[in-house]
């Protein structure tokens, strides 16, 4: 629970009153506000959700309308639990975005700067905030419209998210379209093979997903025996050509393949993701020591940098067997 002294005279200012010390709570301007309502803002483990701060980085964020102070919509998207087991969102780069067109799915919460500057998110679901009035987000008369055009009765709304999700890694849609996609959200046009779409948008939805799940790339993995056995990481870093990643003074793994690379989210490919995010950094505000090796499972990044070398050679494979994109019809944005 956060607690305060009861000032005595209501006309001695906030700023006056609290203490800045940000190594026990940063004094934003909403959490001045509830102060000054003399709310109390008690611990509740119900408002603790899973996230994904960065492309295969989660993170265990408070989730509550008093300590962060932009939402969204994510009250009505993943309102529950319950709602994370059966909600997906597709995630973009917002307009105005500097560091290129992407998208990824995702069942968690994402961050605004994820990877694109300015994500916006698509669910498949929206709720009310307890989780109840479950409404799909495509609409029957998108329904109705994809069926019509393609002569198919046979076509879901689940159908039409994969679609979706396949047709926007499409290189020559991100290609042809790239003005328009730095100034406005993207449109969905009818492309000729629907049901190839489709499937491959699923095919990456799974990869991305369930990335932990999927299997290890083969590396090779170098071991100093002139220090002590050692999986913990403080910082890693690539070597020049960029097939070996120096994991720490005892571990080296090395054959990284060079497609690995070619998976990109935003300015980064997805590897470089986790060689940034992965690493011992101390807020130099708070003095919070952000540690991501995991004392329960050691080996967890090891596995997690063959888990995303897979999923990122796999991503390449799909998106080069995309169907031909060809000359469409858009539907309404």
């Amino acid at each position: 629970m956060i607690s305060w002294t009861q000032r005595i005279d209501r006309s001695v200012k906030i700023d006056d009153f609290v203490t800045n010390n940000e190594t026990k709570i940063s004094w934003s301007e909403g959490v001045k506000i509830w102060l000054n309502r003399e709310f109390k803002i008690e611990y509740n483990s119900n408002f603790i959700k899973q996230s994904l701060y960065r492309p295969f980085t989660k993170y265990y964020l408070y989730f509550n309308a008093q300590l962060n102070e932009r939402r969204y919509q994510f009250p009505l998207i993943f309102p529950t639990p319950e709602t994370e087991k059966e909600n997906f969102i597709i995630s973009i780069a917002g307009v105005g975005d500097r560091k290129g067109f992407g998208c990824f799915i995702s069942k968690f919460i994402i961050a605004l700067d994820f990877a694109f500057e300015k994500a916006q998110c698509f669910p498949f679901y929206t709720y009310d905030e307890d989780g109840t009035n479950r409404k799909e987000n495509i609409t029957d008369w998108s329904l109705e419209q994809f069926q019509n055009y393609y002569q198919d009765p046979t076509i879901t709304k689940w159908d039409i998210f994969y679609y979706t999700y396949g047709l926007l890694h499409h290189p020559t849609y991100r290609e042809r379209y790239a003005a328009n996609l730095k100034r406005e959200l993207p449109r969905i046009p009818y492309a000729p093979d629907f049901r190839g779409f489709a499937d491959a948008g699923k095919q990456l939805a799974d990869l991305h997903l369930n990335y932990e799940q999927q299997p290890e790339y083969s590396l090779k993995f170098i071991e100093n025996d002139q220090v002590p056995l050692n999986l913990r990481v403080e910082k890693m870093k690539l070597n020049k050509d960029k097939t070996q990643i120096i994991y720490n003074e005892f571990l080296t793994l090395n054959g990284i393949p060079p497609e690995a690379f070619q998976y990109r989210l935003g300015n980064r490919s997805a590897l470089d993701w986790v060689i940034d995010q992965y690493q011992v950094k101390i807020d130099k505000r708070s003095g919070i020591v952000n540690d991501p090796n995991r004392l329960d499972d050691e080996q967890y990044i090891v596995r997690l940098i063959g888990q995303v070398i897979t999923v990122s050679l796999e991503t390449v494979k799909i998106v080069n067997n995309l169907p031909d994109f060809g000359l469409s019809e858009w539907t309404k944005p």
